[in-house]
């Protein structure tokens, strides 16, 4: 077992990756759906019902890339070479992804059909190996937890970068509104130029370490297997599609609970203590939960350190799931108790995620100890597929959610609309946490157990 402490600079460039994947994914997030109801001119359920077909088609793709990533052996590594050979391709659709093009409704929902359809599967071509490259960067679970919380400070650092940085870069390449098709496409070749330059980084400064127990490359049929009776990994499976659909609906609705709950227009800027901020109350509120989310990162590894990481995960859920309840009951006067409800809802949010990933490596130790095979692309698949899964239904919620209580785009809602929205950032969420939390009550791989199986599994390595 390869136990090399890994640098500081490794582990930021490790980070670069991440901040690059998520400036994609916070916008696709947070405003596409905005952008194909008021911008592009789509129906809130025929978008839901896009977000559903095509990204649950995707998070199946994920296990195939993973399976193929497992089984290529370059000069560079398995997973690294994904970062070189993906980065452009990920930059070129995702501008197409925001290109308007002047077809009819009909034509306009194939465009989105077939642009938003690859542009997950190259998420998926270029995240999934990045997400198993933590797999093989140490074998040390303290030293993954750490490499996970670096991954998750730069998500959160790219995503905040994102949101301070979306709405005044559409207005000023279009027409000083949010809903300007022109202003959307240059501001996306902005952040694909940003992401190809952060991966090609992260392809430079990292290095894969691990390498399998048996030299015989095992068949699918065998990896499958394996996946199929990996328990723990089920139970990730579970509880990240929960927790992406807790943060998915919060982060879907938010746009909308803004401009139609609220009322704030984007040309309305937040002021505090009497003082102009600039920024719109949307951008404070997002930028503010992406600074929070990096707070929870930051205290997600002493914390897992000190209680465990099973324990720390469902404490932060519970926490999620009670301060989401309290949301529901703001007005729109309680803007200073909405802003703070957000900080700390994201706080435990961000001290989720790098939990989850430090614990998918943690499954394919256990396959590997389980069954005397690795597979670690197949197994953190997991975590994109995960993500797509509880993207696809929170983003199909959200646009169905809408439709069922009446929005319109651009007009002023019904109470019925506004109630809606409402429960996107409170109820539905709070939900998605409480699942999750019954998910990792059952996870079975305590500290003690993840201590055993890697002193066994060193043992193992010494003598191969």
């Amino acid at each position: 077992m390869n136990n090399e402490k890994i640098n500081i600079k490794e582990k930021v460039a490790y980070g670069f990756g991440d901040a690059a994947s998520s400036m994609f994914w916070k916008i696709f997030s947070m405003y596409l759906l905005f952008f194909y109801t008021d911008v592009f001119g789509l129906a809130a359920a025929a978008v839901g019902t896009m977000f559903l077909v095509t990204k649950v088609w995707d998070s199946f793709f994920d296990p195939f890339v993973g399976i193929y990533s497992d089984r290529i052996d370059t000069k560079w590594g398995k997973f690294r070479p994904f970062l070189l050979w993906i980065a452009v391709p990920f930059a070129i659709i995702g501008v197409l992804t925001f290109y308007t093009p002047d077809f009819a409704h009909n034509g306009k929902l194939i465009y989105a059909y077939i642009t938003y359809s690859l542009m997950m599967m190259v998420y998926s071509l270029i995240n999934v190996p990045y997400a198993s490259l933590l797999g093989v960067m140490s074998s040390d679970g303290k030293e993954r937890t750490t490499l996970a919380s670096y991954r998750m400070v730069f998500a959160f650092a790219g995503s905040l970068i994102a949101l301070w940085m979306i709405e005044p870069l559409v207005k000023y390449f279009g027409d000083g509104t949010l809903t300007s098709s022109q202003g959307w496409f240059y501001t996306i070749v902005v952040f694909g130029v940003m992401t190809t330059l952060l991966f090609w980084g992260c392809f430079a400064g990292t290095k894969e370490r691990i390498k399998p127990i048996k030299k015989d490359q095992s068949t699918l049929k065998e990896d499958l297997n394996d996946l199929w009776k990996n328990k723990p990994w089920w139970i990730l499976l579970g509880a990240g599609v929960a927790t992406l659909l807790f943060n998915t609906i919060r982060d879907g609705g938010a746009i909308y609970y803004f401009k139609y709950y609220l009322a704030k227009t984007d040309q309305e800027t937040f002021s505090l203590f009497g003082m102009g901020t600039g920024m719109s109350y949307l951008t404070i509120y997002l930028v503010l939960g992406q600074a929070a989310n990096i707070v929870g990162v930051v205290l997600a590894t002493p914390l897992a350190n000190k209680f465990g990481k099973k324990k720390t995960f469902f404490a932060a859920m519970l926490s999620a799931a009670v301060l989401s309840i309290i949301f529901y009951f703001l007005t729109k006067d309680n803007i200073m108790m909405i802003l703070l409800l957000q900080f700390f809802i994201s706080i435990c949010a961000g001290c989720i995620f790098p939990l989850l990933w430090s614990m998918y490596a943690d499954t394919a130790d256990y396959s590997e100890w389980k069954q005397g095979r690795r597979a670690t692309g197949l197994v953190f698949s997991a975590s994109s597929m995960s993500q797509k899964l509880g993207w696809a239904f929170g983003g199909a919620a959200t646009g169905w959610l809408l439709a069922y209580f009446g929005f319109q785009a651009n007009v002023v809602q019904t109470e019925n609309a506004q109630t809606g929205i409402r429960l996107m950032l409170s109820i539905l969420p709070a939900a998605g946490a409480i699942i999750s939390m019954l998910f990792i009550f059952v996870y079975p791989l305590t500290e003690e157990k993840l201590s055993s199986i890697t002193e066994e599994l060193e043992q193992r390595r010494k003598e191969n």
